[in-house]
């Protein structure tokens, strides 16, 4: 079970080259074949997700939630597609066409490119890059142009707002989520991903680095627009945000796109912070699997428990408790790793 999905590679890149394709087209192909396999379990595991977040908020508000369409509601998520699937694709007379159809694409393949570096399991990595952090981050943070173009080519006041606000929040706590990061990146003495998790393999990097941990988790909380910081679409003048004017499957794009981020951050934060891949007996993918939805239900856990704060009191928290926070961490982490070598413990 741990070589699964290896074998199943190599087994594909052997087949192509028996067929006469040499080795570099039989890499390219299955480079596009995993993207695509992203793709697919992304999808799927969106459904799965809001399947779980309805129940875990219903819990949480002792309600019962999606309990009609097939066992324990399962088939809500899959109903609530297909609405979406049929409803009319509304496109204002107005609106930059252009700009207004491409940004939930971009936004969603954005979203997707984030899993190409991260490792799902022991050698389960698409590309291993020597800059993999820098590559999520710098990636991650053009979700910020797609809703920025959402809001511009709408043609809408309110869309508009509603993206400046996004914008300003997601940029504000971004500078933090990189900071936080730092210091795990100080202790690895490696910006690649497979580097981080193996300088796990004796204690997890949240032993360590707690303040850091607890930085991402509020960054990334505030970059994900998911409650209680979920305001720039939340506020009554802005009804919808950015996506006020989308309708169908346009509007479905950006919700997909919230969610595959959700699982992105997720799966980062348990490979910077909780070893990655690594533990016993269950096999290395599955590890990633179980460490990566504790961190979801997490996320749901805060949505749905603490209300929403004011937008001055939500940019504000950014810059004077949070970077200040995340700098200091960066501090006594270079002055710890100084004095552990002057001990020669390290």
């Amino acid at each position: 079970m741990e070589s699964l999905f290896l074998d199943i590679a190599r087994a594909l890149t052997g087949w192509l080259q028996s067929l006469g394709i040499s080795a570099v087209w039989a890499d390219l192909i299955l480079l596009i074949i995993q993207f695509a396999c992203i793709a697919g379990i992304v999808t799927i595991n969106v459904i799965v997700l809001i399947w779980l977040e309805r129940k875990v908020s219903g819990f949480i508000q002792l309600r019962l939630g999606p309990n009609r369409l097939g066992p324990w509601g399962v088939f809500q998520t899959i109903a609530d597609a297909i609405k979406l699937l049929t409803k009319e694709d509304i496109i204002p007379s107005q609106t930059d066409k252009w700009i207004f159809r491409t940004a939930p694409l971009f936004f969603i393949t954005v979203a997707i490119m984030l899993y190409l570096v991260i490792p799902m399991g022991d050698g389960m990595q698409i590309v291993d890059l020597n800059i993999g952090v820098f590559y999520f981050i710098s990636l991650g943070s053009l979700s910020t142009i797609a809703l920025l173009m959402a809001g511009w080519g709408s043609n809408n006041k309110w869309s508009l707002l509603g993206a400046m606000r996004s914008v300003a929040q997601m940029i504000s706590y971004e500078i933090p989520l990189t900071f936080s990061l730092l210091g795990v990146i100080m202790i690895a003495g490696s910006l690649r991903l497979s580097d981080i998790v193996a300088a796990q393999s004796n204690i997890w990097f949240i032993v360590f680095q707690p303040i850091a941990f607890i930085t991402y988790f509020i960054a990334a909380t505030a970059e994900l627009n998911r409650g209680p910081f979920d305001m720039p679409e939340a506020e009554q003048e802005l009804t919808a945000g950015a996506y006020t004017e989308y309708t169908g499957m346009r509007w479905a794009l950006f919700f997909l796109a919230e969610y595959t981020n959700l699982v992105a951050v997720s799966a980062m934060a348990s490979t910077m912070f909780l070893g990655g891949w690594q533990g016993p007996w269950l096999p290395s993918w599955l590890w990633i699997i179980i460490k990566t939805y504790i961190i979801m239900f997490i996320f749901m856990w805060i949505k749905w428990t603490f209300p929403r704060i004011r937008m001055d009191h939500l940019m504000s928290f950014s810059w004077k408790v949070l970077l200040p926070v995340s700098l200091a961490n960066i501090v006594v982490t270079g002055v710890g790793i100084y004095v552990f070598k002057w001990m020669g413990w390290c």
